[in-house]
This record gives structure tokens, C-alpha cells and sequence, in this order.
């Protein structure tokens, strides 16, 4: 049997396919009785999924990380899609695919490699240039940093997360420059790339994604400046000063003590880096909440626990595709007749709006 992606499913769907199971609680429902609420996952995304019978005897047979095969039947309630669980059974590891179970960033990973490389391969401090070579040279290191996850719930939670997260940064970090006068591109650029570093030891991502234990008692601020410590000390003569700026970066780009920041940003690069890393995952974590809303016809997405509230899917670029292909269709005598208007007023002497005629060519608004 195929596998039937969780993308697929629509309401009232026969479902009948293998799945990973992300979470696994035992609950009671109003009337007493005991019912079990699962995340199932695959490389496609995940759906909440209820067990109502025979829990007692289920909840023994199969745990969380287990692959399970479902038989039930997919219903939209509260705007969200779920699964009911008519039959579920533990499916050994050998039997599945194991590549149809974990989200993989949308950009191709080799092209984000040789992004990187490029990156790199630009960067004009010798120090700097000569740090971020060893580790890109080192393939071990750049299986991780380029398979891991950014983050286990927040943003960029697929394989190539990491690797995509800091590339976005870089590419803002280039587009912020030019505005300021005596910003230290390359430490930033640097900066970028290694503040999630210590991410690559912090998440587990073999199946699911979630922390490891030296992830959970250190946190992946302190591996980070651990591992560029490590990378610096095969530099010899790297300057003191360069070394404390780019860890102060690592340090402090949560921005704030209640974020998980041992410091605050206190210089220019690390005061940017904070700022962009924000918005990089913040809109990151805002189009995965909306895109996984597909089963709702409503305007507002269901309530964000992390960033507590709602949010509204559109942004006026439905509206105004709409229009155009409304006016396309009814409006075109009423457009030539403005044209030839039009044509007409510019032929005659008068009055001519040259304050805004600088505007006619301008495109204001991007695709």
C-alpha cells in the first residue's frame, strides 16, 4: 500500500497508512472514561489523532518515536483536522521508509551547500575566513550542521532547518549593511552562520526531532561557544579581541535574559544579529502555523500558544489578484475608454502633475 501523506488528508477521509508517533498522552474525558490523544508525524507534517476504545490495553503495545499503523477516519473539529482511530498497531522499523517521516527543509539541501561554500569562500578577514574553514572542511561536522533542524517547535522544525535558518540571516545581514556606516560585515556574516551552531548536539533528529540530553542540561548557547572555542585554538595567534566579539555574538543573540540569554547584546553586530535572528524565525514560525490551518475556511488561524495570539491569513494580495481577474473579465470597454482619455489629455495644453510624474515608472509594491 502507498503511503498516504498527512498533507493529503481532507475531512471525512478514510485514513489507512503508517505514521510516526510524535506524542503520546494518556487522558479522561468528561464521563470518567479514558481515551489516549497522539501527534502523529510524517515528512509531510502532523495531525492530533483520538483513541477512544480499549486504550488501557493499546497504550502498552506501542510508545513515543514507535511507527504505528492507523486505520480510521479524518474529521475536522474546531477548525482543526483529526484523526478518529478505529485500529492501531506498532509497525517494526525495518518495514517502514524511513525518509517519508521526517520534514526536510523546501530548499535543496546541495544547493544550500554550495550557498554556503560561496559564503564562505567570501568572507575577507583572514581570521574569520580561516575559522568557518575549518569547519566546513570538516564533513563529519557539515553532516550535522547540515541535516539538523533549527529549532524542535518555534521555527524552521524540518531537516536543513539549521543550515536554511543561518543562510537567511546572512542574506539579511547583506541586505542590512549598506544602511550603516562601520558595521564588521564578516563578523557578522560569521556570526550568522555559528550562532545555532551548538544546535547540531542539542537536537536528536534520527527520527523525531527533540533535545538531547546534553541539549537539555547545557543548551545549545553554551555547545556553540564550546565548539568555536575548540575550532579557535587550532588558530594560533587568532586575535583575543575578535575571539571575544564573535563568542559575545553567540552569547547573547536571544537578546534577553528571560529568552535564555546568558548576555545581552552589547555592541552594534550583536544588538543586528539579535534583532534579524527574531524576525527570521519569528516569520518562519507564523507561515508554518497558517500553512498547517488548510482544513479551516476561517480568516484568523487558531490561537498561537508561543506567541499567544491569532493571526489573520490574509495580506491583501488575494483581494487584489481577485479584482484584476474581476476587471479583466467586465471592465475592459471602461479601460479603453480611460486609455483613449487618457491619451486625449496628454495631447492638450494644461495642467500636468509633474510632482508625481516621477511615480508612473515606479514599481511600489513587490509581487
Amino acid at each position: 500500500m502507498s503511503k498516504q501523506f498527512i498533507s493529503q488528508i481532507k475531512d471525512r477521509d478514510p485514513v489507512n497508512s503508517v505514521f510516526l508517533v510524535k506524542d503520546k498522552v494518556m487522558a479522561m474525558a468528561k464521563n470518567g472514561k479514558p481515551y489516549m490523544n497522539l501527534r502523529l508525524m510524517d515528512k509531510s507534517g502532523d495531525i492530533e489523532a483520538k483513541v477512544w476504545d480499549n486504550t488501557e490495553i493499546l497504550d502498552k503495545q506501542f510508545e513515543k518515536d514507535d511507527f504505528v499503523q492507523v486505520r480510521g477516519k479524518a474529521s475536522v473539529y474546531m477548525n482543526k483536522m483529526q484523526v478518529v482511530i478505529a485500529e492501531i498497531a506498532k509497525v517494526a522499523e525495518e518495514q517502514v521508509n524511513l525518509p517519508d517521516f521526517l520534514p526536510e527543509s523546501p530548499r535543496n539541501n546541495a544547493g544550500m551547500r554550495q550557498e554556503l561554500s560561496d559564503v564562505v569562500n567570501a568572507i575577507g578577514n583572514p581570521w574569520l575566513g580561516g575559522l568557518m574553514q575549518t569547519f566546513v572542511s570538516d564533513e563529519a561536522f557539515m553532516e550535522l550542521y547540515c541535516m539538523a533542524p533549527a529549532a524542535k517547535g518555534m521555527h524552521h522544525v524540518y531537516l536543513g532547518g539549521l543550515l536554511e535558518h543561518s543562510l537567511s540571516l546572512v542574506k539579511l545581514v547583506k541586505a542590512i549593511v549598506p544602511l550603516y556606516d562601520g558595521i564588521n560585515e564578516d563578523l557578522l556574516v560569521v556570526g550568522s552562520l555559528l550562532h545555532d551552531v551548538g544546535k547540531i548536539h542539542e537536537m536528536s533528529f534520527e527520527r523525531s526531532i527533540d533535545y538531547t540530553d546534553e541539549g537539555k542540561l547545557l543548551g545549545h548557547i553554551t555547545i556553540g561557544v564550546e565548539l568555536v572555542e575548540e575550532r579557535i585554538r587550532l588558530l594560533a595567534g587568532f586575535p583575543r579581541e575578535l575571539s571575544m566579539l564573535l563568542k559575545h555574538m553567540l552569547l547573547s543573540h536571544h537578546g534577553l535574559y528571560e529568552y535564555g540569554s546568558p548576555k545581552r547584546p552589547k555592541t552594534v553586530e550583536a544588538t543586528i544579529l539579535n534583532y534579524l535572528d527574531d524576525l527570521d524565525s519569528k516569520i518562519n514560525g507564523i507561515r508554518a502555523h497558517i500553512a498547517r490551518e488548510t482544513a479551516s475556511t476561517s480568516r484568523w488561524t487558531a490561537h498561537h500558544r508561543l506567541y499567544d495570539r491569532y493571526f489573520f491569513k490574509g495580506n491583501g494580495m488575494d483581494g487584489e489578484l481577485e479584482m484584476e481577474r474581476v476587471c479583466d473579465e467586465t471592465c475592459e470597454p471602461e479601460r479603453q475608454a480611460s486609455s483613449e482619455l487618457s491619451t486625449q489629455s496628454h495631447e492638450r495644453p494644461g495642467f500636468k502633475n509633474q510632482a508625481l510624474k516621477g511615480l508612473e515608472n515606479l514599481k511600489l509594491f513587490s509581487d
